[in-house]
């Protein structure tokens, strides 16, 4: 099964499977493909995290994070949100897909070639697709931010207004960039034809990113965090993700007998934004491991979890002023028949990332080094090769060692928020995933629309949850029902005999495909 933000990139993943491939085989295609399609939340000038897990008992993460341009201009007190000065990290996600490939090889017995995997990313982008609406909302909502964004209006605003939704879009710099990839190999990027192109296009543009930045980016492999849950073993990328935040939040709740409450009440939203608050007390302190200690084990000690749940009032709300990170990114996973499961983000940052198109290369480069604080003293402060503190946060959770939920979304700080939801509909309230996906969910923290620290709640929650929540000190803000605010999420659930049910968020474009041992979708 997969599952993925759009049609053309779940049919891009089915179409490996149902071809003999394994689910890395399918995320790579999977990833390209969303990289064309959906190109105001993702694209070959970003990053990305992988989980991956099998039956043998494997289990590791890809982090693909680019890392800060060696030579770094002065800030002087604050880094531009957009611009040529944003585009300051290097891209790693194109990189990532190499490193998922490789491993596919080594152990999961990949062989399906690398153009293969490319190939309906390669077509979308030259012989166009229709614009989703959540594509022509995003360039409608940013149209009068984006004359000082190099390159951006031509390639995506060619008539100087967003393209109506239906509209058939083309990309054919783009296509000829992933097909440069598809003949060199993915490490061109950095150090081959395509790689050169993009470095003079940065450096055009006035990015501080040089060649050299390029050359010096790879894959980090590292061992997933974990934590138990009702029977489950969660996984999360380690810092300087926010893995550690979801699994802390679900820590938390793990004290509480949630089972025994009604999925979507007031006690079930209370107990979740306060875990919420209590897992983010920690989360300033996220940052490049190479560059400050990470004190992991002690933010997940058992100690330390239950010291946080029991600080919660079950009738009292905590007063939350906390900063917002806005983002946006996609998630996309992929489970094949031997049980090989794979969980992905991948992300330019903000929609439309930097706003910086690459020379005549067609990538639109991300603004993750926006991330970073200017003060150098800060813990995520920033500095040559530094990596940022990063939202990006997929999720895998296993049964008796095996892959049995994937589950990541769109959204920035509100990804843990979002995942505590998810997983306690799916776990504690034993909803399959569609179900699960549509409940109402909640964004503590300022949006685009709203600059209050306020508790944003989809108005389909009913008004006594609203009049029981504002009772227990809650400062809440209804948004609509189904909101984009409330991120694009995905689940795939594996039972025990191997079956998969899988959906993606009825809030954007999503699309799952189960693939039944005969090869029929």
């Amino acid at each position: 099964m997969v599952t993925s933000p759009h049609a053309l990139a779940s049919e891009a993943g089915a179409a490996i499977l149902r071809a003999g491939g394994n689910a890395l085989e399918a995320a790579i295609a999977i990833g390209s493909t969303i990289a064309v399609v959906y190109p105001h939340f993702c694209g070959l000038g970003g990053d990305s995290v992988w989980i991956v897990a099998d039956h043998s008992g494997r289990r590791t993460c890809f982090l693909g994070i680019g890392q800060a341009a060696r030579e770094l201009p002065n800030f002087d007190g604050s880094i531009p949100l957009r611009g040529p000065l944003s585009a300051l990290t290097s891209a790693c996600a194109v990189d990532a897909w190499r490193h998922a490939y490789d491993y596919s090889t080594r152990h999961w017995g990949g062989k399906i070639g690398f153009p293969t995997l490319l190939a309906d990313a390669i077509r979308h982008a030259e012989e166009g697709f229709p614009v989703t609406r959540s594509q022509s909302f995003w360039l409608t909502f940013r149209q009068a931010e984006v004359a000082g964004w190099p390159g951006f209006a031509t390639l995506f605003m060619p008539d100087g207004a967003a393209p109506e939704t239906g509209s058939l879009f083309r990309q054919r710099n783009l296509a000829h960039s992933l097909s440069l990839i598809a003949r060199d190999g993915p490490r061109s990027f950095y150090d081959g034809e395509l790689g050169a192109r993009i470095a003079a296009g940065l450096q055009a543009a006035g990015s501080p990113l040089t060649a050299g930045d390029l050359m010096a980016t790879g894959t980090r492999e590292v061992a997933p965090l974990s934590l138990p849950y009702r029977g489950f073993e969660l996984l999360a990328p380690p810092p300087p993700t926010q893995g550690l935040s979801t699994l802390a939040i679900m820590g938390i709740l793990a004290h509480f007998d949630l089972a025994a409450k009604k999925a979507g009440s007031a006690d079930h939203l209370h107990l979740c934004v306060e875990a919420v608050k209590r897992a983010f007390l920690d989360r300033g302190g996220i940052a490049d491991p190479d560059v400050a200690p990470q004190p992991v084990g002690d933010w997940l000690s058992t100690q330390h979890l239950a010291q946080a749940a029991a600080s919660i009032d079950p009738v009292r709300a905590l007063e939350w002023p906390a900063p917002f990170r806005s983002g946006d990114t996609v998630f996309f996973a992929a489970t094949d028949a031997a049980g090989g499961s794979v969980s992905v983000l991948q992300s330019t940052y903000f929609d439309w990332g930097s706003g910086v198109v690459v020379g005549d290369t067609g990538i639109l480069w991300q603004n993750r080094g926006a991330a970073f604080s200017a003060d150098p003293k800060h813990v995520n402060g920033i500095a040559p090769g530094k990596r940022p503190f990063y939202t990006l946060n997929p999720g895998l959770g296993l049964r008796n060692g095996k892959p049995a939920l994937l589950y990541g979304t769109q959204g920035a700080d509100g990804q843990p928020q979002t995942l505590a939801m998810l997983l306690t509909r799916l776990i504690d309230f034993e909803e399959e995933p569609a179900v699960a996906l549509a409940g109402p969910r909640f964004l503590l923290g300022r949006t685009f629309s709203d600059s209050r620290d306020s508790l944003k709640l989809e108005s389909d929650a009913g008004e006594a949850v609203f009049a029981e929540l504002m009772a227990r000190g809650h400062a809440l803000s209804p948004i609509e029902a189904q909101s984009p605010l409330a991120g694009q999420a995905g689940v795939i659930a594996i039972d025990a005999e191997g079956v998969a049910l899988g959906a993606h968020d009825p809030r954007g474009d999503g699309f799952a495909i189960g693939i039944s041992s005969d090869g029929r979708s």
